[in-house]
């Protein structure tokens, strides 16, 4: 166990407590907004009552009741700011289609995101207020994964989304709160002490649990900064105390000194063109990219070998989810060109050409490819032809990527792809419009309406 440098968790506190939107340069408020449309859409293609989470934590709503504070996206419905934060902290990672964090192994923006929303509608916020909570958010919840070591979480069966995210929420929640010092240090002790998610929902094929995970941070922090103001105590030191957050949650091999890094993690956010694990998507590019470059259907394929960094083979080798299955995955790319929300949420597994494919697909876990992994998602591909030619091809950024980005206008296009799923191509682009002067609008309830759809 390392002992950690004193006030680490006081200074983690002021850093929180200062943050302002005036903080932010006129970039990373640029990127605030796409981050914030793209998660609006994969939210609002979540929110289909087509989709059992979607139905079931409506009726949880329902059931559980609450003043009605804040909206779930996607519907009609108002429950308490808390409920809000985690059905649709739930939400926004239900499709595995919204931002991650390549090197924090996480989904900052589908906590971050929700929670910013339902606090700013609950408190009647504006929209520079909205942006600073969730950029806030987000850069907290990506330096305490750094910090923690999200490799060590992995190989210990931790979900880093869920541990290292409620402290982001916490932090945004609380910047609608007014904390002082004291109550901000309180909030980040009870995020630690809340901290919790598992990676067992690897081995729950309903897909449900999976991205219940950054539900519960997005509950728990909030929960931890609404106490915290109402003046519950808190551990003073998670962050170096005697049963401090890293001793509990890492192996030896935390980084302190992540939790104060340069830069601004929301410009490192990737941007996910597919409709799975992340792990999956330099792989599916370079596989893609093979198929095109030599004209492929899915009928020349023989055999495909995925060559990935062996920390992380796990996750994507034959898992029972098949948003997580590299397996799947690749033979419904192969077949129809892309990986979708249905492919993930419905089950194609039983289709003839997709299951030949699947059981002549391998997952090989590559030591080499280890020396990268998790800053990078270092991948090999190689098809063998029905014909008996072998291509083989290398990618270490997925498109979408800060190394290997998309345009702006892609990302748009994405957004309207999503969110008219659900509602009009006229309210997804009122939304756009709106996003795109959010730092000029006097309050979110506008916003809020166009997110609302009327329940079936």
């Amino acid at each position: 166990m390392k002992e950690q440098p004193r006030g680490l968790t006081h200074k983690f506190a002021e850093y929180i407590k200062e943050f302002t939107f005036e903080s932010m340069p006129p970039e990373v408020v640029h990127r605030s907004k796409l981050i914030l449309l793209d998660t609006l859409g994969a939210i609002l293609a979540a929110s289909s009552p087509h989709y059992s989470a979607s139905r079931i934590l409506l009726e949880f709503a329902r059931t559980v009741g609450g003043n009605p504070q804040s909206s779930i996206l996607g519907s009609d419905q108002k429950t308490s700011c808390v409920n809000a934060c985690l059905v649709n902290g739930t939400l926004g990672y239900y499709c595995d289609i919204e931002p991650h964090h390549v090197a924090a192994v996480l989904h900052p923006a589908a906590v971050s995101v929700p929670v910013a929303l339902a606090f700013a509608e609950w408190k009647k916020a504006d929209g520079k207020k909205l942006l600073s909570a969730l950029t806030l958010g987000i850069e907290v919840s990506c330096r305490t994964s750094c910090a923690i070591n999200p490799r060590d979480l992995y190989s210990r069966g931790f979900h880093p989304t869920s541990v290292a995210c409620g402290f982001g929420a916490a932090a945004g929640a609380g910047s609608f709160l007014g904390l002082s010092h004291s109550q901000w240090v309180n909030a980040l002790g009870l995020a630690g002490n809340q901290a919790s998610g598992l990676l067992a929902w690897a081995s729950d094929p309903t897909e449900n649990s999976r991205p219940f995970n950054p539900g519960i941070a997005a509950r728990n922090g909030a929960t931890a900064a609404l106490l915290a103001q109402s003046g519950f105590g808190g551990p003073p030191m998670i962050f170096e105390g005697k049963y401090d957050f890293f001793s509990a949650f890492s192996q030896g091999n935390e980084k302190p000194e992540e939790l104060f890094r340069e830069g601004w993690a929301i410009q490192e956010l990737a941007i996910k063109l597919y409709s799975s694990c992340s792990y999956t998507h330099p792989g599916l590019d370079a596989f893609l990219g093979l198929m095109k470059e030599n004209n492929l259907n899915s009928c020349d394929i023989a055999r495909i070998d995925l060559q990935y960094p062996l920390a992380g083979a796990h996750m994507i080798d034959n898992n029972e989810l098949k948003s997580h299955c590299a397996q799947y995955v690749f033979a419904v790319a192969a077949v129809t060109g892309q990986v979708t929300i249905d492919d993930i949420l419905k089950d194609r597994r039983e289709e003839a050409e997709i299951r030949r494919l699947s059981e002549n697909m391998r997952v090989i876990g590559d030591k080499e490819l280890d020396r990268t992994y998790p800053d990078r998602y270092e991948s090999i591909v190689t098809l063998t032809t029905t014909d008996g030619r072998i291509l083989r091809k290398y990618n270490s950024w997925a498109k979408g990527t800060r190394e290997n980005p998309i345009r702006e206008n892609e990302m748009r296009d994405k957004f309207y792809r999503l969110s008219t799923t659900r509602i009009p191509k006229s309210q997804a682009e009122q939304i756009d419009a709106w996003i795109e002067k959010t730092e000029k609008q006097e309050e979110v309830e506008t916003l809020i309406n166009l997110l609302r759809v009327k329940n079936l």
